[in-house]
């Protein structure tokens, strides 16, 4: 693949992330925080967010794994599970970085 076309395939790839997030925003906001459902089961489950976050990721993650290993699929359904793991990453990133504000107050 050339540096072209994989620039065109990250670039779109990451619009359609930033686009979902934003419909499951909606979805799944609580108190207009958007870690809020990690949170809530950091609580539930006696752990942190980033523990709980990671558990619901690990589901996504053993998903690509058994993917690769089994064989084909349709497109749509790697952009699916590709997005949810990409997405996954960017909600650590943000508590990641709000756990650092708050450390600094």
């Amino acid at each position: 693949m050339t540096s072209e076309k994989f620039n065109t395939v990250a670039e779109e790839q990451l619009a359609y992330c930033a686009r979902l997030l934003g419909v499951k925003n909606t979805e799944y906001h609580g108190e207009d925080d958007r870690l809020h459902t990690f949170k809530s089961a950091a609580v539930m489950e006696g752990t942190t967010p980033k523990q709980a976050l990671a558990g619901m990721m690990a589901k996504h993650t053993i998903s690509i794994y058994d993917m690769c290993k089994e064989g084909e699929y349709p497109a749509e359904k790697w952009t699916e599970k590709i997005t949810d793991h990409i997405n996954y990453l960017l909600l650590l990133k943000a508590m990641i970085i709000e756990e650092e504000e708050n450390a600094k107050l």
